[in-house]
């Protein structure tokens, strides 16, 4: 059996009822919120083991407490949307989501996405001695997510700074589009892969001119690779 707390987000009291049945059935225990607000406030009282956050709240939506939960919480969350434009499933990724499940959904769909993100994240913490890298002018340490530059730490989301360590951990390798977004991201992506692009170009902004030795490169027409040179 599974175990672990589950915060459900929702303003449809009847879903969250559904998924709670299906949830607890699994062995999770769970605990629910009803609007954005108090979903901030649960998430503290409560010290879940991911969340599943609707888009669509009252008081605070879905992005706000996405942005908020992320500024103190690698805690993982998928995201539960009746919106399937690419759009919102790009931002709801750039704000740090781990996956996202479009309604109507299957509930045995969103306890195998439940299962998924947490063995990812189980197996992250197990591997987590000390993740770091380094290269001329930049060091990259994905166990305490510090980017530095010169010495001195950048403030870099945990996407940029899980995707740049990817591709800093294979130098010279080169990665597509869809291989970052199934290695970082580390699920099927249903849509472009625009976002991997976004993250590249904000990386780009904050490693521009830092050192001649190496470079993220885009190899046209494939992906994108940590280039270093001799």
């Amino acid at each position: 059996m599974a175990s672990g707390k589950i915060l459900i987000v929702d303003d449809d009291k009847n879903i969250c009822e559904l998924l709670r049945l299906y949830i607890e059935k699994e062995g999770f225990d769970t605990a629910m919120a009803h609007d954005g607000r108090a979903a901030l406030q649960v998430f503290d009282a409560a010290n879940p083991d991911l969340i599943l956050l609707d888009i669509m709240l009252p008081e605070l939506d879905g992005w706000q407490v996405c942005r908020e939960i992320r500024k103190k919480s690698q805690c993982p969350i998928i995201m539960l949307t009746a919106k399937g434009e690419v759009f919102d499933k790009v931002l709801g990724l750039e704000l740090g989501a781990d996956d996202y499940v479009v309604k109507p959904f299957e509930t045995k769909e969103v306890i195998a996405r439940i299962n998924a993100v947490l063995r990812r994240m189980g197996k992250q913490q197990e591997t987590a001695k000390t993740q770091e890298v380094s290269f001329d002018n930049l060091t990259i340490n994905l166990t305490n997510y510090e980017l530095k530059v010169r010495g001195v730490q950048v403030d870099t989301p945990p996407k940029e700074m899980e995707l740049i360590y990817h591709l800093a951990s294979n130098p010279n390798r080169v990665f597509t589009r869809d291989q970052l977004l199934d290695e970082v991201w580390g699920f099927d992506y249903y849509g472009d892969s625009r976002t991997v692009d976004v993250h590249v170009k904000r990386l780009r902004e904050k490693l521009e001119g830092v050192s001649d030795k190496w470079t993220l490169k885009t190899v046209w027409g494939v992906g994108y690779k940590f280039e270093v040179k001799d």
